[in-house]
């Protein structure tokens, strides 16, 4: 968790830190309690600023899903984890529902987009990488 995000995303820096802490509570790899790195040691970790892990730990803080204790560092709060997974869901069920839709609307077939997705699901890339190569020759297949 946390070892990697894509500048060249579509997806700014700070809510791909935003959304891998999020993913990371809801699938229970991140607990009640735990403790994330220091701001310092996630942006050399990462290699970006650290103003942009210290905004994206403050939005979460915001959300009521960390707290900062001084001195101490920042800590996943108590009680989060079912919120955190509904929240996720919802938001994945929409954007899943959004590229389905614009898949059929741009003539996929409903085999095609399960391949696809059956594919996706079978590796194991970033959210935010590139497209892996056994998707990425895929857009030259159906044409």
């Amino acid at each position: 968790m946390l070892s990697s995000i894509d500048i060249h995303s579509s997806v700014a820096v700070y809510v791909q830190i935003e959304n891998h802490v999020q993913f990371a509570i809801s699938s229970g790899k991140l607990k009640p309690g735990d403790q994330l790195p220091s701001v310092r040691e996630l942006s050399e970790r990462l290699e970006v600023n650290p103003n942009t892990v210290a905004k994206a730990y403050r939005d979460l803080e915001v959300m009521g899903l960390l707290y900062t204790r001084r001195g101490m560092g920042v800590f996943v709060n108590k009680g989060v984890e079912a919120k955190c997974r509904e929240d996720v869901r919802k938001r994945v069920i929409g954007r899943l529902h959004e590229v389905a839709s614009e898949a059929k609307a741009a003539g996929l077939t409903t085999s095609e987009i399960k391949d696809i997705i059956d594919t996706s699901l079978k590796t194991d890339a970033s959210p935010y990488g590139p497209v892996p190569a056994q998707l990425a020759g895929r857009s030259e297949e159906h044409t």
